[in-house]
């Protein structure tokens, strides 16, 4: 099948079954997938168009939703949190958009920017593996978040001993406090204290990265949730995907708009291609928040690390060649 935005020609049943590889995994650590999708394009597929970062946005926009609605059902999605989030990343995925039209068309430049962004999301990422948490001491962030993350597993695998059914959590997360400046939640037992001007900050320097690649920001902002602030990755997960899908949402309509200035450049998203991505992922997104409170992070976390680092070292080298 030939797809005429992007030039290039496929079975029309190859990219859902990648996007669903991809988003199954990624989206247990509130991560839609798209950070992986768009080097596949760019490198396999051979997209490597100002488009192709409006097509990921496009992707995310269709694949989303399913794993949304399992955080939303379970009662483990963080409203406010994920306010704070879109808030903040909303402006600064406009601003990317723009700025990667204008100022980093050609794709080898690109993939050293590409390369920079994966490659601190790597680093932050094996840091926190390759700590020792036993070293924590008591009362630390660190140490709240493990304990939390352990003893939400032992809740669902006590409650799925007892009669096979999973509860949707809502005396598991509770909202305790949301101002200007803090957010406080408690999340099995444990309290958990959010700076929101801090998540602000973060976030828009997230959104402008994240409107340039063309990945919403969520690839970006889980793992400063899980390794900065200490939050819980079974908390932070619904936040993360709901702030990628509305700032991927406003990068496809930005990036469509811009394609009418642009017409002797390929700027809008290829909407089919984009669908048959966003298939996949919609039941890859579903099926990995369903499966995710059964699996520890450190593990899903290890998968992510490899993948990243492998990406943008093979970035750098590329474009510094």
């Amino acid at each position: 099948m030939f797809f005429p935005v992007s030039g290039i020609e496929i079975s029309p049943f190859f990219p859902p079954a990648i996007a669903f590889s991809i988003s199954f995994f990624t989206s247990m650590s509130g991560v839609s997938g798209a950070f992986l999708l768009l080097p596949f394009q760019m490198s396999v597929l051979g997209y490597t168009a100002p488009s192709v970062s409006a097509t990921n946005h496009l992707f995310n926009v269709v694949a989303i939703p399913g794993g949304l609605y399992r955080y939303i059902k379970e009662g483990r999605m963080v409203w406010p949190l994920a306010l704070v989030v879109v808030a903040g990343t909303l402006p600064g995925a406009v601003a990317g958009a723009l700025i990667r039209v204008k100022f980093l068309p050609d794709p080898q430049s690109f993939k050293l920017f590409a390369g920079a962004v994966l490659l601190y999301i790597g680093v932050r990422m094996v840091k926190d593996l390759t700590t020792n948490r036993s070293k924590e001491k008591k009362g630390t962030k660190a140490e709240l978040q493990q304990l939390a993350e352990e003893a939400f597993i032992k809740q669902r695998q006590e409650a799925s001993r007892l009669d096979g059914n999973q509860p949707r959590g809502t005396n598991t997360l509770n909202i305790k406090k949301f101002s200007l400046t803090e957010l406080r939640y408690e999340f099995c037992n444990t309290t958990f204290t959010v700076n929101i001007p801090a998540i602000l900050l973060m976030s828009a320097a997230v959104g402008l990265a994240g409107g340039v690649y063309g990945i919403g920001g969520g690839a970006i902002i889980a793992p400063f949730f899980v390794s900065m602030f200490r939050l819980p990755v079974y908390t932070v997960a619904g936040a993360a995907l709901l702030g990628t899908f509305v700032t991927s949402l406003a990068g496809v309509l930005f990036y469509q708009y811009l394609a009418m200035f642009y017409p002797d450049l390929s700027v809008s998203p290829d909407w089919l291609l984009g669908l048959l991505f966003g298939i996949g992922g919609m039941a890859g997104t579903y099926l990995g928040a369903k499966a995710q409170k059964h699996i520890p992070a450190r593990p899903i976390k290890a998968i992510l690390a490899t993948s990243v680092m492998f990406i943008a070292v093979t970035y750098i080298a590329k474009a510094l060649h």
